[in-house]
């Protein structure tokens, strides 16, 4: 065999080799609407024909399954447990929950069932078992805690966008965005990696988001509406708003965020707002 047909053929098993991409769901606060995001993303990505998975990474308190009202058999403590053992034959699938409704499906890998287990899962060991899911999923999305753990770090080296969510509702929130967006920055991530994502706009507030874009010296990647009641009906019914009620505004707005996302998108810069005088003495 000549030498160019055997890169012909690398090429090919190259290609054929799948290579999902990963994405993270971070905030620097609990309770805004991270693991709700997560889940919806996943299942709108569902919807468009992609072949998905969300791991739920608050191994501690991880609440997907709670939320999709599914009990899983396995979790990823067992997982870490087939990747540590080299003389396992058992796969990826074998510690996948399926979730499935009206025809719509998608993967879930369930945070440990025992908070003891939580502690005994390695960084090391989530980041081969997510290189394993990889090669199975169009996309992987990780719903992580409020903290920049060295689990969390991982995740999000291996990613290829962050979705940073935020809430503008009172000052602490804001303060703890732009430190950790400037961490983020400070290790290397590029601008185009992190996404902001702004959730329950148009709550009551008296803090104008051209004021916190202007802070973050970032504008928000997307914008979704304040609409806690539907929020709320998709939980306890357990399944995804966007399959359920997409067509509510909140249902529209995370379809809108998908195609931006697999589309690769970028909303177009708006003109700089100059700062309102509070906010450049309260973070000067």
């Amino acid at each position: 065999m000549t030498e160019s047909k055997i890169k012909s053929g690398e090429r090919k098993m190259a290609e054929e080799i799948k290579s999902g991409t990963i994405m993270t769901v971070f905030s620097t606060a609990s309770a805004v609407g991270k693991t709700l995001l997560s889940i919806n993303m996943t299942a709108e990505l569902a919807k468009s024909g992609y072949k998905v998975c969300v791991v739920d990474l608050d191994l501690q308190f991880g609440d997907i399954c709670n939320y999709l009202n599914i009990a899983p058999q396995k979790t990823i403590y067992d997982f870490q447990k087939n990747v540590e053992n080299e003389s396992s034959t058992l796969g990826c699938q074998d510690y996948i929950t399926q979730y499935e409704y009206q025809g719509i499906s998608f993967s879930v890998l369930a945070a440990p069932l025992k908070l003891e287990e939580a502690y005994n899962i390695s960084t090391q060991a989530v980041s081969a078992i997510l290189a394993g899911l990889r090669s199975e999923y169009d996309y992987i999305v990780l719903d992580t805690t409020a903290a920049f753990s060295e689990l969390n770090l991982a995740a999000m080296d291996l990613s290829t966008i962050i979705t940073f969510v935020g809430i503008v509702d009172f000052i602490p929130t804001i303060k703890n965005m732009k430190v950790g967006y400037d961490t983020m920055r400070s290790i290397g991530y590029e601008k185009n990696k992190i996404r902001f994502v702004l959730n329950r706009n148009n709550s009551k507030t008296h803090i104008e988001l051209q004021d916190v874009e202007q802070l973050l010296e970032e504008h928000f990647y997307h914008v979704l509406p304040n609409d806690f009641f539907t929020a709320i009906d998709s939980l306890h019914k357990g399944v995804p708003l966007v399959i359920d009620r997409d067509e509510t505004a909140l249902g529209r707005s995370l379809q809108d965020l998908i195609d931006k996302y697999t589309n690769r998108m970028r909303e177009s810069d708006t003109p700089n707002v100059p700062l309102s005088s509070w906010m450049k003495k309260l973070f000067k």
